[in-house]
């Protein structure tokens, strides 16, 4: 069983990886968060009871091991430090009717669900996340992806909420403005 388990994981470590460097943007602790996942997943096979495909029952070990290391990397992981591309507003630079509405509203785009389920998508969105600011892209990972609650990111990112909701609302922006320049405004994914 060992044997075979060893072989159908292993397929599975790239995106494991990805998923742990989008998050922790540190090879060695992202290698030792999948490294953890993989050992758990091996020393309690039996929990993997196939109500899930194996590659989500992975993410979810990998949420709580990329979760070890940012407790264990706490000081080395916070910089909270705001970068001079981080002070500008995005939204300054929007165009505003005189009402002080959008001059122009949002692209169309279409049916989401439909769309994340694209492999082609998925990957402009993946590069879209990883151009983020470093701690934008924390914090948006840890609520869009580990699914955290407020209270728990400003706790490991050591931020007050009203922070925590700048650097989401501005990681939201890039990534809507990445979006629609790279995959709803038709240009090709880069």
């Amino acid at each position: 069983m060992t044997h075979d388990l060893i072989h159908q994981l292993a397929p599975h470590r790239p995106m494991l990886l990805k998923f742990a460097m989008r998050q922790l943007r540190n090879p060695a602790w992202a290698e030792d968060a999948v490294s953890e996942t993989l050992l758990a997943a091996l020393a309690k096979p039996e929990a993997f009871q196939q109500r899930s495909q194996l590659s989500t029952w992975l993410v979810g070990i990998l949420k709580f091991k990329v979760l070890d290391q940012l407790r264990l990397h706490a000081r080395d992981a916070c910089d909270t430090g705001a970068a001079p591309d981080e002070l500008a507003d995005p939204i300054d630079d929007l165009p505003m009717n005189e009402r002080g509405h959008f001059a122009s509203p949002p692209a169309d785009w279409g049916n989401p669900e439909q769309e994340l389920r694209q492999r082609q998508f998925l990957h402009v969105l993946e590069l879209c996340t990883d151009r983020l600011p470093a701690a934008q892209g924390r914090a948006f990972m840890m609520r869009e992806w580990l699914e955290l609650s407020a209270d728990e990111i400003c706790k490991e990112l050591g931020v007050s909420a009203t922070n925590l909701y700048v650097l989401l609302h501005r990681a939201r922006l890039r990534l809507r403005e990445c979006l629609e320049l790279n995959w709803f405004g038709g240009a090709a994914p880069r």
